[in-house]
């Protein structure tokens, strides 16, 4: 297992460069100039303009710029904010955990919808009660995550006032943006939980535990389900990839301080180095989240081996 881990650890240096040097190109292609808009309303003059490239070497290159930043992501560094002139990782850092709160809270509701309704939808004998869960999975898929956003603010957080509309602290303002972003999430996993439960369940082993006298409840959470986590496993890993890149709209939506805020206002006021440092932050994650969820594998069916 070892050497296959390293080997995943090995893969993730060359897909880094790759993101970083698509994202490096497609940001300095896009019109507009970081340090114009920063002193836009100022106006101070040439000269002071010219210092501030000479600060943050944009008065270099375009290749000059891109392997001096290669080089300080070798070290560590990340680079600094234009807009905010901190250090990358220290802004990043800051709003993480508002971010990963988020997207564990989203990544929750949406294994409690994704799990419960994919097996009721499997395993139900209730005429059409299989067919209307999977019609109103289909429309959670559908359903554009910003848009239920606004929804629930204006019913849940303005018309009942039950939760905070905007921003807010504790337990009560994350219920609305978690509903938010794990309903899509859910959905997924309540069809993929159906499917994998009904080739699971018409098993010879199944119908061998039930002969047995087994309760229906054994069967189907001990036997069938553990059976079925394979591919469920799988995307869960990849929707929670997905999550915490969805946290980019709900932060906005919902007025949060996380990461996602931040990668919006970076993008708007062309902070190159802050956008790359976001993209790479969310990329590692990425990839560390689905080394987990590989190495998961082996512990949900001892037969699997990583040679």
């Amino acid at each position: 297992m070892y050497r296959y881990i390293l080997r995943r650890l090995v893969i993730l240096i060359p897909l880094l460069w790759a993101i970083v040097t698509i994202t490096f190109l497609a940001l300095n292609a896009t019109p507009g100039d970081p340090i114009t808009e920063m002193i836009e309303e100022i106006q101070p003059g040439p000269e002071v303009e010219r210092m501030l490239r000479e600060q943050y070497g944009l008065d270099k290159p375009l290749h000059v710029q891109y392997f001096r930043y290669l080089w300080g992501v070798t070290r560590g560094d990340l680079g600094r904010s234009i807009t905010t002139r901190a250090p990358v990782l220290d802004e990043i850092l800051l709003r993480f955990p508002s971010t990963v709160q988020l997207a564990f809270a989203g990544m929750g509701v949406a294994l409690v919808i994704g799990l419960v309704l994919g097996i009721l939808a499997a395993v139900t004998r209730v005429p059409g009660a299989g067919f209307s869960i999977m019609v109103g999975a289909l429309f959670g898929i559908s359903m554009p995550n910003f848009w239920l956003g606004l929804m629930l603010i204006l019913f849940f957080g303005v018309q009942l006032g039950w939760f905070p509309v905007l921003g807010g602290s504790g337990i009560r303002s994350l219920v609305l943006p978690a509903i938010t972003l794990g309903v899509s999430s859910g959905a997924v996993l309540a069809r993929l939980t159906r499917s994998s439960m009904l080739e699971v369940v018409r098993q010879d082993y199944i119908r061998t535990a039930r002969s047995k006298g087994l309760r229906e409840q054994v069967v189907i959470y001990r036997h069938a389900l553990r059976n079925a986590l394979i591919p469920i496993v799988t995307v869960s890993g990849i929707q929670f990839g997905n999550l915490l890149g969805g946290t980019v709209i709900i932060e906005s939506v919902f007025a949060r301080a996380g990461v996602g805020r931040v990668a919006i206002d970076a993008i708007q006021q062309r902070d190159i180095p802050l956008v790359l440092g976001v993209v790479m932050f969310f990329a590692v994650i990425y990839v560390i989240t689905n080394l987990l969820v590989d190495i998961s594998y082996g512990f949900l069916d001892p037969r699997i081996r990583y040679e």
